[in-house]
């Protein structure tokens, strides 16, 4: 008998969880399937550190600059569509047919990117690859979800975590250095060949696993219509809002009105009731996650940017002065994971989003002269580490409030929160950017006598606001303990739809 078959007739009552197995996730009854879901995300971790390197080569090659936005903004809008179809796919099948999917989709948008013609080609292919990526990033949590005992799933998020280390620092060198001797096209056509390793080892595991639906016995449930609509609408008013932020114009109150239209409904629809209400228990800890991703991310886009413009560093010395953060991150995410910090997991969220808050608030500092630039390097190290604690929580506390048969749907809102966010803070931080000389500090990439630029206030209009929201975030996460609501804990209740 399976693990996932139940232990009671299907009439008497939920099906319980399997019992635990021996071990930590390197043990003999996970290493297989740990190493193969890690290599996914180190798949995933790479290519978004390898590929957006190569990314401004392949748009003046293409004669494309003018659609360059568009290259990331149609990854984020079709993954938001493919992490609702991802969860409901998983909850009703099992999440081995999606993950599947998913990774062939995310393999051939790279190959349509890296042999395109045109820039429209280009920008389809990262269309297919993010609707790839939203069906894996999903997946893995039904993954985690089905076949790892609760006391061990804090130790596979600070894995995934870990995953991050190696591509942040190699990612960039090593994209940059294909990308000049061998050509931009090579950074999109080699990351397939990695997708052998997690085809072969992953796959098999999670058949083993965490196939199949929760409960083999219920006649299979039809996919729900109405939530793939709302999540179509999701992400195309995710992709109004972004091109109206693009273009300032009055002409474009248009597409920010539709988007806005499109979204609104969207959100109300796929996301926990009494998110944005911030209400105790499970709609705040999604909420938390979009507020975390949103303000540092946000932030974090216009790092390097800032520090080559106002302080005259390359763009490879800007990169790297992130790299630091990528192990503080890791190490954040190991922290959560160990089973003593447990009782004390959710003032140690509050104190993740105050280091970000800290980090995000002290990197204008920089655009003073006299501050050292290793400053913020410092400080980002800092913010990395909160988010260590905070994003690998969120991921634990999820799951914990889950029901088996809503892991996917659940899942699939905590990710479009977090994608959710990156979309419209990036939308607002970047309107307002270029509002002020942004888009002409950024096209110059001049810098001045005194090592600053005409433009300052285009850099702290983005920062200061996205510490502001990693403050509310603060105040979120003292709001996760689902203790004082008076109604009971089972997840179910938690994550009805408005």
């Amino acid at each position: 008998m399976s693990a996932l078959e139940p232990r009671v007739p299907a009439k008497t009552g939920p099906v319980p969880p399997p019992p635990p197995r021996p071990g930590g996730v390197l043990g003999p009854a996970y290493r297989a399937l740990s190493i193969g879901i890690i290599s996914v995300v180190f798949l995933i971790a790479f290519e978004a550190t390898a590929v957006g390197t190569a990314m401004p080569v392949a748009a003046r090659e293409l004669d494309g600059i003018g659609l360059y936005a568009f290259a990331f903004s149609a990854y984020f809008t079709t993954s938001l569509f493919g992490m609702v179809l991802s969860g409901q796919w998983a909850d009703r099948q099992g999440p081995l047919r999606p993950l599947t999917v998913g990774i062939g989709a995310f393999a051939a948008g790279l190959v349509c990117s890296g042999t395109s013609g045109a820039m429209w080609v280009f920008v389809l292919g990262r269309a297919v690859q993010g609707f790839g990526g939203g069906l894996v990033i999903v997946a893995l949590y039904v993954v985690v979800s089905r076949a790892y005992d609760e006391r061990l799933r804090p130790a596979i998020m600070a894995a995934f975590a870990a995953s991050w280390v190696v591509p942040s620092i190699v990612g960039p060198l090593a994209s940059g250095t294909v990308t000049e001797h061998l050509g931009w096209r090579w950074v999109f056509l080699g990351i397939p060949a990695l997708v052998f390793v997690p085809l072969v080892v992953a796959l098999p595991a999670i058949r083993r696993t965490a196939s199949g639906p929760v409960d083999p016995h219920a006649p299979p449930a039809a996919f729900d219509r109405r939530r793939i609509r709302l999540a179509l609408g999701i992400s195309a008013g995710a992709g109004l809002l972004q091109y109206a932020a693009q273009d300032l114009r009055w002409l474009s109150l248009l597409p920010a009105a539709a988007g806005t239209a499109l979204l609104v409904p969207a959100v109300l629809g796929l996301l926990p009731r009494g998110t944005y209400l911030a209400r105790r228990g499970l709609p705040s800890v999604v909420l938390l996650r979009g507020l975390a991703a949103g303000s540092f991310i946000g932030a974090e886009s216009f790092v390097p940017l800032m520090l080559v413009t106002q302080r005259g560093l390359s763009p490879t010395l800007a990169g790297f002065s992130l790299a630091l953060g990528g192990l503080t991150w890791a190490a954040g995410s190991w922290v959560q994971s160990k089973g003593r910090v447990e009782p004390y997991r959710r003032p140690l969220m509050v104190g993740g989003m105050l280091l970000v808050a800290l980090a995000i608030a002290t990197a204008p500092a920089v655009l003073v002269p006299w501050v050292p630039v290793w400053t913020l390097a410092v400080a980002w190290a800092v913010g990395c580490m909160g988010m260590g604690l905070v994003i690998g929580s969120t991921s634990v506390l999820l799951l914990k409030l889950s029901a088996p048969e809503e892991a996917g749907a659940n899942s699939a809102a905590l990710q479009i929160s977090d994608a959710l966010a990156n979309v419209v803070l990036l939308a607002v931080v970047g309107a307002a950017f270029a509002a002020l000389g942004g888009g002409t500090v950024g096209a110059a990439h001049t810098v001045s006598a005194d090592g600053g630029s005409s433009h300052p206030a285009a850099f702290v209009v983005v920062f200061l606001p996205m510490a502001c929201v990693a403050l509310v975030g603060a105040w979120v996460a003292t709001r996760l303990d689902e203790r004082r609501t008076g109604r009971p804990a089972a997840a179910g209740t938690a994550t009805k739809n408005a």
